[in-house]
């Protein structure tokens, strides 16, 4: 029993027993509650304390003060608690029954148990061949308990490694597979490539690492660190390059060291090559040598394009035009004819334009026109949602451009299944929503396309740029090198939709007409004056209103789109309120709780990561469709395809009930509820709110401040991004 002492003052006891029930467990802290079966306590003991990971089974010692808690009673709030792997059978089967071995649950524990007793984990470790001595248990889930057993194993070094120098300890599964059995080592020798090679570590959970390790806060390991990670932080916000100054400047800060240090740490790393400096009409540029790499072979290959005639067969125009406007029962007008013509004689084209002006039209009118001609047309778009929406709009077939060039990673290490080798052979390639496209993808795009391949890029130029670095669509048409169309007429049919005349007020700098009160419409701005307020009329929407309006499914085609992730309106929270509402959990189905989110069967998310080995990449939006929790993994379903994932891979999705507007890109939503609010004050842009209303197909609702939709609209700032790429297209002023 607990012992006080006279003066009511809680002492120090310690505590002994086995782990019955692990009620809490937080991979971020460490944080856990857990109900123990100790000697001399008829009833279980309720533990709460920090350890870097624990199952069901465990034995356990603790050394603490006991509290008595409001809400849960009497507990021993432990300073130190360990666990260690069970030895009696009780632990041992509760242990292996827990899940944490992927292969066994409680019906083969109890199995395994009855047959090795004790011995089950040398059995295991040294004689797992003998596994097979257990009904049920074939050469295939013995190699699955086995390898998960090592990999368990040393995932929970890696976690006691991160735990004891104070860093969360949900990135070890990750770790364990970036790095496999000597992941410890290679970051005790320089703990700075987690943040480099580590989705969801950052420069600060390295440094503190490497500060615990003994790693001097002035040492040059340390600022050359500084210095990628703030490279590598402004490539992220869409830059190729930043300003020597700037660099430093921002570095020196991240670091908090004296200038020289940095400067003589920079000065390695150009000298090693690791990074470049250039000199661009005036400006002193520093690259990772891949994207200066990138840039100057996407100039080399556009310029060389767009000297050129397209290479088609011979066709008389006229008789062309005529016999597509039979064949589609569509006229084309003077501007779509005229721009028909000059894609026809182009080797290298950009067609750009907003909503409704005909883009899909020329198009089609492209295709049929080269297909009457027997010639081999290619269309991919960036992703999933925008190559589906391109083949349901030509009737051919469109893949992503990371499928299409069969795009894979292995150890680390990228290749393509298309290169200069073995080209895309093609007569035309058509790139849609081109103004997402990056740098480092255009690069490998361009290498893989055979040397008589057309090429036809087609984005709307006033949409948000790509989320990867470079502005690829802007600097092609600014560049004055590549052949452009910009369609700017809003056709008739077009014009009746208020999401189009509203796209195109908002780009002009006017606020878009809205309905009247009791008016039929596809457009619609809810004014509310606070974030509580806009919160409740926006699951009201998602959920009842516009469902029951449009007769849709309210997780499938309602999406809401946010100016950013942080703040009561922002991604973060209102994903938690979507899911209470719109996915409540339901009692008996499994839940998983990973990396600050829980994940039910039905959710909504999104992938977060170009994940080649599974073929999903970023931006790619799917459904939970089933959680196993005895192998530990959680299936999500992407456009009728079930991919499975591990519960430590977790951190590759989110909830995707609210997305930013910039992961939206390149795809389109039946219904798209956007909120408004001055509190999102910095990401209020034009071209923001105008991503955002083109993404909605029948129904765009604004709700918020109407405050707020008057400086978006007015805003037309946009944030320069460092790049060598219209330049390189312009051949101007460059020097090393």
């Amino acid at each position: 029993m607990p012992r006080s002492s006279s003066s009511d003052q809680p002492i120090k006891d310690s505590l002994s027993g086995l782990i019955e029930r692990v009620t809490f467990f937080n991979e971020e802290s460490g944080f856990a509650v857990l109900k123990v079966k100790a000697k001399g306590h008829r009833d279980f003991v309720t533990v709460v304390g920090s350890v870097p990971s624990v199952t069901a089974g465990e034995w356990m010692t603790a050394e603490g003060t006991w509290i008595r808690d409001r809400q849960h009673g009497l507990q021993l709030k432990a300073d130190t608690l360990k666990c260690t792997p069970p030895t009696t059978r009780e632990g041992i089967e509760k242990y292996l029954g827990s899940g944490m071995v992927k292969g066994i649950g409680p019906t083969y524990a109890k199995k395994l148990i009855e047959k090795f007793g004790e011995g089950i984990f040398d059995i295991i470790e040294n004689f797992s061949k003998r596994l097979e001595e257990v009904e049920g248990i074939g050469p295939s889930r013995r190699g699955k308990i086995k390898e998960a057993w090592a990999e368990q194993k040393f995932i929970r070094e890696i976690m006691v490694f991160l735990h004891s120098h104070g860093v969360s300890t949900s990135r070890a599964v990750r770790i364990y597979k970036t790095y496999g059995e000597s992941a410890i080592e290679k970051v005790r020798t320089n703990p700075y490539m987690l943040a480099r090679d580590i989705h969801g570590i950052g420069f600060k959970t390295a440094d503190q690492i490497a500060q615990k390790i003994g790693i001097p806060r002035d040492s040059l390991l340390r600022a050359e660190a500084g210095i990628a990670f703030t490279l590598v932080e402004a490539i992220g916000s869409g830059h190729c390059a930043l300003p020597l100054a700037g660099l430093m400047d921002t570095a020196r800060e991240t670091l908090g060291i004296d200038r020289q240090i940095v400067s003589d740490a920079l000065a390695r790393l150009l000298a090693n090559g690791e990074l470049l400096q250039e000199r661009i009409v005036g400006d002193e540029l520093v690259f990772l040598p891949e994207l200066r790499h990138a840039e100057i072979a996407i100039a080399d290959r556009l310029r060389a394009m767009a000297t050129q005639p397209a290479l088609y067969p011979r066709i008389d125009f006229d008789r062309a035009v005529h016999w597509c406007e039979e064949k589609t029962g569509t006229q084309l007008a003077p501007s779509q004819r005229e721009a028909l013509r000059v894609a026809l004689q182009s080797r290298l084209l950009v067609l750009t334009g907003g909503p409704g002006v005909g883009k899909t039209t020329l198009v089609n009118s492209i295709l049929r026109i080269l297909g009457a001609k027997k010639l081999t047309c290619v269309l991919c778009a960036p992703t999933g949602r925008a190559a589906k929406r391109m083949s349901e709009a030509t009737g051919l077939p469109a893949k992503t451009i990371h499928r299409l060039l069969g795009l894979q990673r292995s150890a680390g290490e990228e290749s393509v299944a298309r290169s200069e080798v073995h080209p895309l052979d093609a007569d035309l390639l058509v790139v849609d929503e081109f103004s997402m496209v990056d740098v480092p993808l255009m690069h490998r795009l361009l290498k893989g396309l055979a040397p008589h391949t057309n090429l036809l890029l087609v984005g709307d130029v006033d949409q948000l740029p790509s989320i990867g670095p470079g502005s690829l669509l802007k600097d092609c048409i600014e560049s004055g090198v590549v052949s452009v169309v910009r369609l700017t007429e809003v056709f008739r049919q077009a014009a009746t939709s208020r999401i189009i005349r509203a796209a195109h007020s908002i780009n002009q700098g006017r606020l878009p007409e809205l309905p009247g009160r009791d008016e039929d419409s596809d457009f619609y701005f809810i004014e509310r004056a606070s974030a509580e307020a806009t919160v409740r009329t926006l699951i009201e929407l998602a959920g009842t209103r516009i469902p029951r309006r449009l007769n849709c499914d309210p997780l499938n085609d309602v999406q809401v789109l946010c100016p950013m992730n942080r703040g009561s309106l922002g991604v973060r929270e209102l994903n938690v309120q979507l899911q209470s509402a719109l996915n409540p959990t339901r009692e008996g189905e499994p839940v998983v709780e990973k990396f600050g989110w829980q994940f039910r069967v039905q959710d909504k998310v999104i992938q977060l990561t170009n994940n080649y080995d599974k073929d999903v990449f970023n931006g790619d939006i799917g459904r939970v469709t089933r959680i196993d929790e005895q192998e530990r993994q959680m299936f999500v379903g992407f456009e009728g395809r079930e991919v499975a994932y591990e519960f430590g891979e977790l951190d590759e999705i989110t909830l995707a009930y609210a997305i930013t507007i910039h992961k939206s890109q390149g795809s389109e939503f039946p219904a798209v509820i956007v909120p408004l609010a001055m509190q999102q004050y910095l990401l209020l842009q034009r071209n923001l709110l105008y991503t955002a209303i083109t993404r909605g197909r029948k129904m765009v609702v604004l709700v918020g401040e109407q405050k707020a939709l008057a400086t978006a609209v007015r805003n037309n700032q946009t944030t320069r991004r460092y790049s060598g790429l219209l330049a390189r297209l312009r051949k101007e002023d460059m020097a090393e």
